[in-house]
């Protein structure tokens, strides 16, 4: 069970009911419990069914491409209790298969998602739809064969994935994920015709990946570099000592490097990102392919790095933090979830930030965005603090400051980070709090000033010498973790403050769970580098892109 998986409170609050989903998907009444494809449990259980025929068919395998045959003196006596024990134990798991199925029942209906399962231990997990983060479609090799699919439901502070549905027929999946987005979304039936089929909404392409890029970012990546240093560092220690047997102590290491390619290639293949009025459509795989929808309104953090060898061609990668992605219990299967762009240019990064952030609260989002992800404090930079135009308020300095308006480490750090110091900072617009770190790993991470939870002031021995401290902002598990770096003592103290008080006035202001009362149209910032005519003034709205179907050009 969830936290969201509790029955309706007392005295109506709660979700009301949501008439006619599992009839606008089936065509039978609304809240029938319906079953799976018959065909699940051995798309799930294929592994077993492969391992038991390779245990008891092994050796009349082996003898068949051998050309010996089948059956001698000596194994006259053992195939057939070989055959015999074989056909019972595959028996028997064929009608395990079937009574899990036949127990595998699903219910949409009264504002929830329900799934039962087990015969002897039986289980039911659900969610409610109003809570839902984000609905997945996902297919392995062998489903995408059979034209099935599982849906993956994601409600807040799941850890896991809160419901299941494996297997639907493709186009039922992606008909009850529509319907329950829309309903979700805040979106209501035509009263005339209550159990008519949501059709799915319509999308509208942001951006792809290209293959090359996607092997150029993978050849240029951090395990690439270190892959590259202990190569060298082997081929000198094995020169050394003139000892040759290193290099097969190097072989685990080799093929676990070659998985994390292999991984990194397989879930990047084929990226797409676009827009649609349910939220951000990702999809992406070659042999397993998986098509995300993440409501922009329930993203609670976005982190932009940039390795120093993407530097060369301006690339960068985007993650997210969203409720139920990869926090504790998802044995890293929710953190295969968190990529928003693998990798991308300039433009790329602007267009998916516009995405997850439709409005910027700045007047001039191009310049502060881009001082965020490339800039840095000039050498002559007033004390923390001040800017031209007097005393910072409020944590946040002016953006007629130099630098874009960010806030960085005070001089008196340079020992501490003498690379980083210039780099490390952080600024506020009406929206977002934006905080930067990072040299020569640069990284710039948006926090939405509702999804801060809560915050505290760290400081160490050495950073009380210095008069420093570190705020760090707590939002849901994930691979972002918001921190703001060797702040000055009295910039912390102020932004900790400010940002309380930005947060608390946010979320008065966010009324609805429903994300479509929430993101308005997406507009695309370009960066302020681009020397692109077309992009310069560009606006990437819905409308825009109806006339625009191949999307915009990438950076």
């Amino acid at each position: 069970m969830t936290p969201d998986s509790a029955v309706t409170p007392p005295g109506g609050a709660g979700p009301g009911p949501t008439p006619g989903i599992a009839g606008q998907m089936t065509g039978k009444p609304d809240g029938e419990w319906l079953r799976v494809h018959p065909a699940s449990p051995f798309i799930r259980g294929w592994v077993a069914l492969a391992a038991i025929g390779f245990f008891f068919g092994r050796d009349s395998f082996e003898r068949l491409l051998q050309g010996r045959p089948l059956m001698d003196d000596m194994y006259t006596g053992r195939v057939p209790f070989l055959l015999a024990g074989g056909g019972l134990i595959l028996l028997l798991a064929v009608l395990g298969f079937i009574t899990t199925w036949y127990f595998t029942r699903y219910q949409v209906a009264e504002g929830y998602v329900r799934v039962n399962t087990g015969f002897l231990f039986k289980q039911q997990r659900q969610a409610r739809l109003d809570r839902v983060q984000a609905i997945d479609i996902v297919q392995p090799l062998l489903a995408r064969i059979f034209g099935l699919a599982e849906l993956k439901f994601e409600v807040a502070d799941a850890g896991e994935s809160a419901v299941r549905l494996a297997y639907l027929r493709i186009d039922d999946a992606r008909q009850l994920r529509a319907t329950i987005l829309a309903r979700a979304a805040g979106l209501v039936p035509d009263p005339g015709q209550p159990e008519a089929a949501l059709p799915e909404a319509p999308e509208y392409a942001v951006l792809s990946l290209p293959p090359s890029r996607l092997v150029g970012s993978l050849l240029l990546s951090e395990q690439s570099f270190f892959l590259a240093l202990g190569a060298a560092a082997s081929v000198v220690l094995s020169a050394v000592t003139e000892s040759r047997q290193i290099y097969f102590y190097l072989i685990p290491a080799v093929l676990g490097m070659a998985a994390a390619y292999w991984g990194s290639f397989n879930k990047g293949y084929n990226f797409t990102a676009a827009i649609s009025p349910d939220g951000i459509r990702l999809r992406y795989g070659l042999l397993d392919t998986q098509a995300q929808t993440l409501p922009p309104g329930r993203i609670q953090a976005v982190k932009v790095t940039q390795p120093p060898l993407w530097r060369i061609f301006g690339w960068y990668r985007m993650q997210v933090n969203v409720a139920g992605y990869g926090g504790p219990g998802s044995n890293g299967e929710g953190a295969s979830r968190t990529m928003l762009l693998p990798v991308g240019g300039l433009a790329d990064v602007m267009r998916m930030l516009s995405l997850v952030l439709p409005d910027p609260g700045t007047p001039d989002p191009a310049r502060v965005f881009t001082a965020g992800l490339t800039g840095m404090a000039p050498a002559g930079l007033p004390p923390a603090g001040l800017s031209p135009a007097g005393p910072s308020q409020h944590g946040v300095i002016s953006e007629e400051a130099p630098d874009g308006g960010f806030l960085t480490s005070p001089r008196r750090v340079r020992l501490l980070a003498p690379l980083g110091w210039r780099r490390n900072g952080f600024t506020a617009t009406d929206t977002a709090l934006l905080i930067r770190s990072g040299r020569l790993w640069r990284e710039l991470v948006v926090v939405p000033h509702q999804r801060t939870q809560s915050m505290a002031l760290h400081q160490g021995p050495l950073a009380r010498r210095f008069r420093v401290a570190d705020l760090v902002l707590h939002t849901t598990a994930g691979p972002v973790s918001p921190r703001v770096i060797q702040a000055g003592l009295d910039e912390a103290r102020d932004l900790f403050d400010a940002q309380a008080a930005r947060a608390r006035e946010a979320r008065k202001r966010q009324t609805s769970e429903q994300w479509l009362t929430q993101v308005a149209p997406a507009t695309v910032v370009e960066p302020v580098e681009t020397k692109d005519p077309d992009k310069l003034d560009h606006r990437h709205t819905p409308d825009h892109a109806q006339n625009h179907q191949e999307g915009p050009h990438h950076g």
